[in-house]
């Protein structure tokens, strides 16, 4: 019968060598001359332990591990087989016998003490672990690593809360400074100057939008801003809009509370922040509920329960009196004159906006569950996603459009966030999914809020720059190459920012 060893290692071959050996022993001890037979015996077992021994050492050194106290032994171990069997037939042949037998006693034991080191499958296996708890431990220092990013992005800074507050106490220490008009200005409602919406509860950063926008127009007594905060940080606005003069340019600063259509039966997002699971969903902010989708981590951000992002798809609404408008976040800055986009012949369409797809990325399908048979029906996955941060509204295509109440139909439907993730850009991709008009790429240069690389000369030549994504300029993990296109339009010389350390 034939014995065969699949893929034999040194210790496939000690057994096999031992199984021999006993064979051996056994037909020894019944021969005629025991004491010849038993030396010959000893001989063979020499023979292939070295053998053995020597396999070992090779696969040490194979193994880079001549350092090792393993290597060393078998190495050592092999000489004193080979001066052992140099010495054979031997003189005494009691001193070889017990010699040879210690000799081999050592090298089981070494050998089968070894058997750890030099298993590949074992080591295989122990490799395969050690991947796979290094994998666990990348993984949960990326959800904390995320986590922790998120909380430093979306955390108030101590120099912008006191801003807030010195505005505030400003507001309530001298109330008759800072009344409205009985009558606004006419220009708040003349479509024939150029009007732009700032939706914000960043003071600063709105003042900033405001400030860059009035020091790159040509003639900044055509331009009228269009503020919108919350009541809380309403009087704080007013008071930072109303201690300098921009140039003549026109600026009203309104809350939400003052739009009286925005209520819960007629706005579904309103409606949807009642529910108790949606709240649920965002102020469980432990650890291990806020990192579970690190992907999408950001749409846990309370942020979205603000009205302040769901304001711009009720445009028409809030300025029924005008043609167009141009929206812009409170993280952009303006670089150039922006009156050429009123010259845009839009065709009919209702956007204005810089697409943002490359490749397979910023397609629909990375923003809508196609798995839904009515998204899937409805949306082209590959169509080319754009940017909110500044977008050019024709406001009577949307009227004709009927963009408000697409937006409700949708949000309806998508109450239990089976449709898409929160946030605005998903809703608004699909608001004007055929009613979007692409601009020129140098309109609006976005990701200098993540992206290091983005080039100085495609920044120099953007009429709009943004600084999307959680390194605000405002904070202090803002890069620092970009900040100053930001910082220099901050109103350092203004009290309120000194008394606050701002740094210049």
């Amino acid at each position: 019968m034939a014995i065969r060893f699949r893929n034999p290692n040194p210790i496939s071959l000690l057994l096999l060598l031992l199984l021999f050996s006993t064979l051996l022993f056994s037909t020894a001890t019944s021969s005629p001359d025991p004491t010849r037979a038993r030396g010959d015996l000893l001989r063979k077992q020499l023979t292939d332990l070295s053998s053995v021994s020597s396999l070992y050492a090779s696969s040490s050194r194979k193994l880079s591990l001549e350092t090792s106290k393993q290597s060393r032994l078998f190495s050592q171990l092999s000489q004193n087989f080979s001066i052992l069997l140099s010495s054979y037939p031997p003189k005494d042949v009691s001193r070889f016998e017990r010699d040879a037998r210690a000799l081999i006693s050592s090298a089981r034991a070494l050998i089968l003490a070894s058997k750890d080191s030099f298993d590949p499958q074992l080591k295989i296996q122990r490799l395969k672990d050690a991947i796979f708890a290094a994998n666990e431990q990348l993984t949960k220092a990326k959800k904390s690593g995320a986590f922790s990013s998120l909380i430093a992005a979306k955390s108030i800074p101590k120099s912008l809360h006191c801003l807030a507050m010195k505005l505030t106490a400003e507001r309530v220490a001298r109330p008759e400074k800072y009344i409205d008009p009985v009558h606004p200005a006419p220009e708040l409602e003349d479509p024939r100057l150029y009007h732009y919406a700032i939706f914000s509860d960043n003071v600063l950063a709105a003042s900033v939008v405001v400030n860059s926008a009035v020091k790159n127009s040509k003639d900044p007594s055509r331009h009228v801003f269009h503020v919108v905060t919350d009541r809380m940080n309403l009087g704080a606005m007013q008071v930072m809009f109303r201690m300098k003069d921009y140039a003549g340019a026109h600026i009203e600063v309104k809350a939400i509370e003052d739009y009286k259509f925005l209520n819960s039966s007629y706005v579904p997002v309103l409606r949807q922040l009642e529910s108790a699971n949606l709240q649920r969903f965002y102020f469980e902010n432990k650890l291990e509920n806020a990192t579970k989708d690190t992907t999408n981590m950001k749409f846990r951000n309370p942020k979205y329960l603000s009205m302040l992002n769901h304001l711009r798809f009720y445009l028409p609404e809030m300025y029924p009196k005008l043609h167009r408008i141009l929206f812009l976040d409170d993280d952009v800055v303006v670089q150039r004159d922006l009156t050429d986009l009123w010259k845009i012949d839009m065709d009919g369409k209702v956007n204005g906006a810089v697409e943002t797809c490359f490749g397979s990325f910023h397609r629909y399908a990375q923003y809508m569950n196609f798995s839904h048979p009515l998204i899937k029906e409805k949306f082209d996955p590959n169509a080319c996603g754009w940017a909110y941060g500044m977008n050019f509204f024709d406001l009577d295509a949307w009227k004709k459009e009927k963009c408000t109440e697409q937006y409700h139909y949708w949000q309806n439907l998508n109450e239990n966030r089976t449709l898409w993730k929160l946030g605005t850009l998903p809703p608004g991709l699909i608001t004007y999914y055929s009613t979007t008009k692409p601009l020129d790429k140098s309109w609006h240069v976005l990701g200098l809020g993540y992206n290091p690389s983005i080039s100085m000369e495609e920044i120099k030549n953007a009429a709009v720059v943004h600084f999307n994504g959680n390194m605000k300029p405002w904070l202090d993990i803002a890069m620092n190459q970009f900040r100053p296109l930001w910082s220099k339009y901050v109103d350092y010389d203004m009290e309120f920012v000194r008394q606050c350390n701002f740094a210049a």
